[in-house]
């Protein structure tokens, strides 16, 4: 494993718990020498895990599309920045350029691209680990629902097994480097 993709919120969110687990993950991931990749901004909790990520000796990527590149934004002390056309292209490169997917809190665009590459995952697009960090029971209500669409029949217990989850980003960390991808992993019948 040597690059690890973290979506985040692009706002810091309202419990300074969400701030300090990405300033911990960052610390963590330069420490045991994984890349960090990530969308490319400079605000919320994307900045605060990329700088930390850099304060720490760590090498950090940032994919943003060019929509997306104005100053308020895009963060400009990346030692890797790569503008791509689109959302769609970002996602992809993201996917591409990394080992493991970490989501910390977040709103609509972490949630979008964590279920992708969740959906990825159970068609068998790849073997990759993923998971949820789960910072003040963020993600309890998801991980909640996510039980209750296992338990309706849309989802099978094999997949619902998929998603990693950790209350910090220690724990995570070992999860993700102690993954084994299941043997089969079939989404049809």
């Amino acid at each position: 494993m040597k690059r690890i993709a973290v979506y985040c919120g692009s706002n810091p969110g309202t419990r300074p718990e969400y701030a300090a687990a990405a300033e911990q993950l960052g610390a963590l991931l330069a420490q045991a020498q994984l890349e960090l990749v990530y969308g490319g901004g400079m605000v919320g909790l994307m900045g605060i895990v990329a700088d930390a990520t850099l304060k720490h000796g760590g090498h950090v990527i940032g994919v943003i599309p060019e929509k997306l590149v104005i100053k308020e934004v895009v963060h400009e002390g990346l030692p890797d920045l790569r503008v791509v056309k689109n959302m769609h292209e970002r996602k992809a490169l993201i996917a591409e350029l990394s080992d493991g997917f970490i989501a910390l809190p977040g709103g609509y665009g972490t949630f979008e691209e964590f279920f992708e590459i969740l959906a990825w995952s159970q068609l068998g697009w790849h073997q990759k680990p993923f998971g949820l960090l789960d910072i003040a029971g963020f993600y309890g209500p998801l991980l909640n629902f996510l039980d209750h669409t296992e338990r309706e029949g849309f989802i099978r217990p094999q997949h619902r097994r998929l998603v990693l989850v950790a209350d910090g980003p220690e724990m995570m960390l070992q999860q993700l480097q102690a993954f084994r991808p299941p043997a089969e992993v079939k989404w049809m019948k």
